[in-house]
């Protein structure tokens, strides 16, 4: 029992690279303060993607590790955040959680390129889609974001962490930050770098206030630069490429209405580390 407790825990550090059930727990906290509601389909996910894994006898290591529950934390939330809440949404958490899982270990089976947050972003892609053709009436509305007068630098700061998780709530994206800072202070200093960098490229490109508040523009940009970000400098050149490309990308997907989730990020890093490897090749 205090076993599982600590890898549904993992499950959500990891969800921002954190091996640490503390972090978790912390980041879990975040999420509670914003939605009860999210709080407990993010544990729901976290346990049924788990559970699939288990069940399907896939490494011990990666599920004690929570690597097979960081993609069914973020299936939990989105299900809350996009879906009306009914006895079918928590059977289409279910299948869709277990989608995760099945997805995660198709990308553990080579070895080129991590599939981070990827079988998150595919099954949840999969479960709006047949929303929209066979159930459209369980579909939240999405509501526009309005237009703000000016920017808030700090509120930006905050969201651009916390909408990681979906949490538009301030509060909520410093207890991520917190959470990151017990287990790493050189992850910390990389979240808050991927969370300043889009504030400057969007305040130099005239972006709208609003989306920059919202923190929409800036959260790929977080998990890029944790993913990448170690002590050398070479690594900080790399994390500052791969941000770029995720505003980038981020903000065509919004110009042409695709609910993007964290493929940004995903894309983005991606292609860093292609490049990465591209001179290695030639040498």
């Amino acid at each position: 029992m205090r076993e599982g407790l600590f890898v549904i825990s993992r499950g959500i550090g990891q969800v921002m690279f954190q091996n640490n059930a503390f972090s978790g727990i912390l980041m879990l906290s975040g999420i509670l303060y914003s939605s009860w509601q999210l709080a407990l389909l993010a544990i729901i996910g976290n346990i049924i993607s788990t559970a699939t894994a288990w069940i399907c006898s896939y490494s011990r290591e990666d599920i004690k590790n929570g690597l097979y529950g960081f993609n069914g934390t973020l299936v939990g939330i989105a299900i809350g955040v996009f879906i009306e809440l009914t006895w079918l949404s928590m059977l289409l958490l279910l299948i869709t959680s277990a989608l995760s899982t099945w997805i995660t270990y198709l990308f553990s089976l080579q070895h080129r390129l991590s599939g981070y947050t990827a079988p998150f972003i595919l099954s949840v892609w999969i479960l709006l889609v047949g929303c929209h053709w066979i159930f459209p009436s369980l579909l939240l509305s999405t509501t526009p974001v309005g237009a703000e007068p000016s920017s808030d630098f700090l509120r930006a700061f905050c969201l651009n962490i916390g909408q990681v998780m979906f949490q538009g709530n301030s509060i909520s994206g410093l207890f991520f930050l917190i959470a990151i800072a017990v287990n790493s202070r050189i992850n910390a200093f990389y979240t808050a770098l991927g969370s300043i960098l889009p504030i400057v490229v969007a305040v130099l490109s005239g972006m709208d206030h609003a989306i920059l508040n919202a923190g929409l523009i800036g959260y790929n940009g977080v998990l890029c630069a944790i993913a990448l970000g170690d002590k050398t400098i070479r690594s900080g050149a790399w994390c500052v490429c791969s941000i770029l490309i995720s505003i980038l990308l981020q903000w065509l997907g919004m110009h042409w209405g695709i609910t993007t989730l964290t493929a940004p990020f995903v894309i983005s890093v991606w292609i860093t580390i292609i490049l990465k490897r591209s001179p290695e090749k030639t040498v």
